[in-house]
């Protein structure tokens, strides 16, 4: 079941503590940008505490540093966290389920990243590639996706992300087809009266035009390095990045249409629906030399992805001098996607456990020789075997796991011989 965010109307709220000058949707905006930095701010104090605790866990060696490696790095991804707005856009659905579904009467601010003060409770910012956000890109007058109301947030240029400097939204309406309602934060010379939203004139058949911030941004001069498009993207470059995991994609176009920008966007998208599978078999992404990934480097990081390797091809190659040859017959029997098959069957064939039930495993401790039997190896080594086999566990880890349980099972043992301890 969905968890239910806030109701639609509480984009509307007034504050306290706002400016009577603004708009009272901008007002609430702002009031909750400040939650979300609050609760971003949270989250990195509590990261590093785990990072802290953690280290006094009592753990497998491989559990150990799985578990240090995975704190350490939710800390650093905060850390590294870059400046600038935590949403761009609220998306409010119909109040009808037969139009909106599990969705009907709930509204959703999205950003770069999940936002939220608790785990167990609805998030604050939704993340783009969420199920859910697909509507604020896709949804037009021809399939509104039970959409009531898309709202576009403006930011001050070069916003690091303070409150202040969200300064105008707008709002469309798929389902009435009436072109985008801009709203801006009045300047302090001009009269300080709320711009008032327009009605949402009867359905047309009229396309609906577009969005004055949405072709602000679009049009805005590019200089410096790739910025994400997260804001941005076009139904068709939607459905692009949202292309199923075993679909092979080719972007074609002319400079400047965003065939990168997609591209980069289509791995954050794909890190994000299958983390599992790709943390295992990794992600790379490979550019043609040093400058263009340096145009590129700060994409992914910008929309939560850090760990993405990414190199050109002379780098990946280039791994010293060619110290033999092969035949040509060899070298293609090599690169046969097959053989990964046969290698795979080779090395999860060494990790049979003893046959026989006589057979047993002994480790030598200084004078002391200590005895496992063939049952508890077999039984160590069972569920770890089978994750390894589904590739729930990788190879190496499925290794420091077994040693592990086998040296638990010998200090088992001697502390059985040793006897009871004594109180001091």
């Amino acid at each position: 079941m969905t968890p239910k965010p806030a109701p639609a109307d509480a984009a509307n709220a007034p504050t306290e503590s706002a400016s009577p000058a603004l708009p009272a949707p901008l007002r609430a905006a702002r009031a909750h940008h400040a939650r979300c930095r609050a609760a971003v701010a949270a989250a990195r104090e509590a990261a590093h505490d785990h990072v802290v605790t953690g280290a006094t866990v009592s753990a497998s060696g491989a559990d150990a540093e799985v578990l240090g490696r995975a704190l350490r790095g939710h800390a650093r991804d905060l850390d590294e966290l870059p400046p600038g707005p935590l949403f761009f856009a609220r998306i409010d659905f119909a109040p009808d389920p037969a139009r909106a579904g599990e969705h009907a009467g709930q509204g959703y601010h999205l950003g770069r990243r999940r936002v939220s003060e608790d785990p167990t409770v609805p998030p604050l910012v939704v993340d783009w590639r969420a199920p859910v956000a697909r509507a604020f890109y896709r949804a037009s007058p021809a399939e509104p996706y039970g959409l009531a109301r898309r709202r576009r947030f403006g930011w001050a240029p070069g916003a690091d992300g303070t409150d202040e400097q969200l300064t105008a939204f707008e709002d469309e309406f798929p389902e009435a087809r009436t072109p985008a309602i801009p709203h801006e934060a009045p300047a302090p010379a001009k009269t300080s009266t709320p711009p008032v939203a327009a009605t949402p004139s009867a359905p047309s058949a009229t396309p609906i035009p577009p969005s004055p911030l949405l072709l602000a941004e679009i049009e805005r001069p590019r200089s410096g390095p790739l910025r994400d498009i997260a804001a941005t993207l076009q139904p068709e470059q939607d459905t692009l990045v949202r292309a199923p995991l075993d679909v092979s994609v080719c972007v074609q176009g002319a400079p400047g249409t965003g065939k990168t920008a997609v591209g980069l966007h289509r791995v954050a998208y794909l890190l994000y629906a299958h983390p599992r599978r790709l943390s295992r078999a990794g992600v790379l992404v490979l550019g043609p030399n040093p400058a263009f990934l340096r145009h590129i480097a700060e994409v992914l990081p910008a929309l939560g992805e850090s760990g993405v390797r990414q190199s050109t091809l002379t780098a990946l190659l280039d791994h010293g001098p060619a110290r033999t040859t092969e035949p040509e017959a060899v070298a293609r029997l090599k690169h046969d996607p097959r053989l990964a098959t046969v290698l795979h069957r080779a090395l999860h064939a060494l990790t049979a456990a003893p046959e026989d039930a006589e057979a047993s495993l002994t480790v030598p401790d200084g004078s002391a020789l200590w005895r496992v039997d063939a049952e508890a190896v077999r039984e160590a080594l069972a569920p770890i075997r089978t994750a390894v086999s589904d590739g729930t566990l990788p190879y190496r880890a499925g290794r420091e796991r077994f040693r592990a349980r086998l040296l638990a099972l010998v200090r088992a043992r001697a502390e059985r011989r040793s006897g009871p301890r004594t109180a001091a």
